[in-house]
């Protein structure tokens, strides 16, 4: 917002208000929504904008303690004549008349200079304490920018102006104007201003330079001489001096004669002391924070501005629902201050603002999701809550994308699994994602507390079993084929050349999620991180896949797999049925995984186009 600086010259006002209608320009291309511009990359930043500069004034009813015309009264004033001589001429106020009434709504009408219209107070005799009030609400908060008074008559000696900002709750004085300043307001005449006292009220005897009786205007600009003028977008201070809901002002005192003078002529006097305005207008905009770009009625019928950039209120004071990730702030010439959507991955409709995380954050968010959603938790939704583990197959921001944990409530050790892959937490012996079957070495027992035991020495060293926990000796596991007859495995070296690595038709590199018995095979799920090698005819990828062992192989230890372990797996394309995946028998290579072995796979690769022929 510029400063203006209103002198007592209509001429200067109207200059003032044609420079605040096109106070802000903007370069580049325009979009349709002053609030917005285009940038750079095609789309529509946020920027500031204005609503119109108006006199608010203008067509509002204005609240008088005192018009003259019931009962109807006379009024004398002095003209001057051809020959330059005062002539006294008298006229009667009767609101019964329509030619010679005096209405209130005089003083808002459309001002015409070559058909003044005034408004007149009740006769006032001069020296007496009576004072004349005028109210004009606005009916909002505005930004006010000057408040002048066009007289049809003498001017007052002395008069206050008052604005409130609690629509006339309580009031503050706005200015003061008095020939003796220390006498009626006590306060000094026109004291200086310092950035210490923005918001203090002057009082000058500027009006009373003039002939008094001439009548001329009075006007008022809110930031003349306000050191913080011209950084009015960061002055907290003075953003609050210039806002107003209702004007009163208050006509103290009219000219002040001698005693002498009004005992001799106290008749012709009081038919000439009277209070009379042609024109009060109070320039400013409606008051909208650089958030919007015009005022509207409201469903509730009151003012209220049309706000943009996420805001919300009368005044675009505050960021609308579900816009708290950053503070609320007044859009300024460079910063539009835009409120920001909360981050909610789609599981939360409330948030709220933290001041301190908004600061740790390095002033880049701020919001904290309320009441997740979808079994979701955490500040932006962005994690599953106790007792459900994230679906990997699914985004965040779906509503199924935290799946239940599902632990077995017999071999689970708790209800809470972990996060990232849904493992529960197993007991002794358990194994399994749910802990729904009994690991290597173990078989199923009658107790709830200890529901896999160590096989006994006298059965076979290898006891699989697939089925899950329980209490039911029906549900006992099956002993596995025992090891009689089991060679040596050759294979079960952990030594890894290149000759190995040309033998074989893959290698790859995966860990050991799930197994289960299918008729006299094992199939396990693991998912392949990194493929070393592979023949054309086939189709590993990375990702999820099945390895087929067959029990008799397992049971030699032949090859040996532990469940969550990651392996080298090296091996010939030997699966000729419809099964999903590949075989390994006991000449395949699987190797427990070492993270130093990745540059010595690195190297087999880089020379196998050479050796390996």
């Amino acid at each position: 917002m510029a400063v203006f600086v209103v002198v007592l010259s209509l001429a200067v006002v109207a200059l003032c208000q044609n420079s605040m209608t096109n106070l802000v320009t903007f370069n580049g291309r325009k979009s349709d929504d002053p609030c917005y511009e285009e940038s750079l990359n095609g789309g529509l930043k946020p920027k500031r904008c204005l609503p119109d500069f108006e006199n608010i004034a203008f067509g509002r009813e204005v609240l008088t303690s005192s018009t003259c015309g019931n009962p109807p009264t006379r009024h004398c004033f002095n003209t001057v004549d051809e020959k330059g001589e005062k002539q006294r001429q008298c006229q009667i106020c009767d609101s019964a008349n329509a030619k010679k009434r005096h209405p209130a709504f005089y003083l808002t009408d459309l001002h015409n200079a070559n058909n003044v219209t005034c408004w007149q107070s009740e006769p006032q005799m001069p020296g007496s304490s009576d004072n004349v009030t005028l109210l004009l609400s606005l009916g909002k908060k505005y930004e006010l920018t000057f408040v002048s008074l066009l007289f049809c008559s003498q001017k007052p000696d002395s008069l206050a102006v008052y604005k409130s900002m609690d629509y006339g709750k309580s009031w503050l004085p706005f200015q003061f104007y008095s020939s003796q300043c220390r006498k009626v307001y006590g306060r000094p005449n026109r004291a200086i201003i310092t950035k210490a006292n923005e918001q203090e009220p002057l009082c000058t005897d500027a009006h009373s330079t003039i002939d008094p009786l001439a009548g001329s205007r009075i006007a008022f600009s809110t930031m003349e001489n306000r050191p913080s003028a011209y950084d009015f977008d960061h002055s907290p201070v003075l953003q609050d001096w210039v806002t107003a809901t209702d004007i009163k002002i208050i006509f103290h005192r009219l000219y002040p004669y001698g005693d002498e003078v009004i005992k001799e002529n106290e008749a012709i006097l009081r038919e000439s002391s009277y209070y009379s305005v042609a024109d009060l207008a109070v320039g400013g905009r409606c008051k909208c924070n650089g958030h919007a770009s015009r005022c509207m009625v409201g469903r509730d019928g009151s003012l209220t501005c049309d706000c943009k950039h996420n805001t919300a209120g009368r005044d675009c004071e505050k960021c609308k629902p579900f816009h708290f990730d950053r503070p609320w702030g007044r859009a300024t010439a460079r910063e539009a201050n835009e409120c920001k959507v909360c981050n909610c991955n789609l599981h939360a409709r409330k948030c709220r603002f933290n001041m301190e995380l908004y600061k740790l954050s390095g002033r880049v968010s701020g919001g904290v999701c309320l009441k997740c959603r979808h079994n979701t938790a955490g500040r932006y939704c962005h994690y599953c809550k106790e007792g459900y583990y994230r679906d990997p197959s699914k985004p965040i921001t779906h509503k199924k994308a935290c799946k239940e944990c599902d632990c077995h409530p017999v071999g689970a050790s708790g209800k809470t699994c972990n996060q990232t892959n849904g493992q529960c937490p197993c007991k002794d012996g358990v194994t399994g994602i749910t802990c729904n079957r009994c690991a290597k070495g173990y078989q199923q027992s009658r107790s709830p507390i200890a529901p896999c035991i160590k096989v006994p020495k006298a059965l076979s060293p290898y006891v699989y079993h697939h089925g899950p926990p329980t209490e039911d000796a029906a549900d006992s596991p099956a002993p596995e084929p025992d090891a009689e007859g089991c060679g040596h495995c050759s294979i079960a070296s952990r030594r890894l050349n290149l000759k190995k690595y040309c033998k074989r038709d893959y290698a790859i590199l995966a860990t050991v999620i799930n197994r289960e018995a299918v008729a006299d095979w094992v199939k396990f799920t693991i998912n392949v991180q990194t493929i070393f090698k592979k023949s054309r005819e086939n189709r590993l990828r990375r990702g999820s896949t099945y390895i087929w062992v067959k029990l008799s192989d397992l049971a030699c230890k032949c090859p040996k797999i532990k469940m969550e372990r990651s392996y080298l797996i090296l091996g010939s394309d030997l699966n000729k049925s419809s099964r999903t995946g590949v075989e390994i028998n006991s000449h395949s290579v699987v190797i427990e995984w070492k993270h130093e072995w990745s540059q010595r796979m690195r190297r087999f690769q880089r020379r196998a186009a050479k050796k390996c022929k």
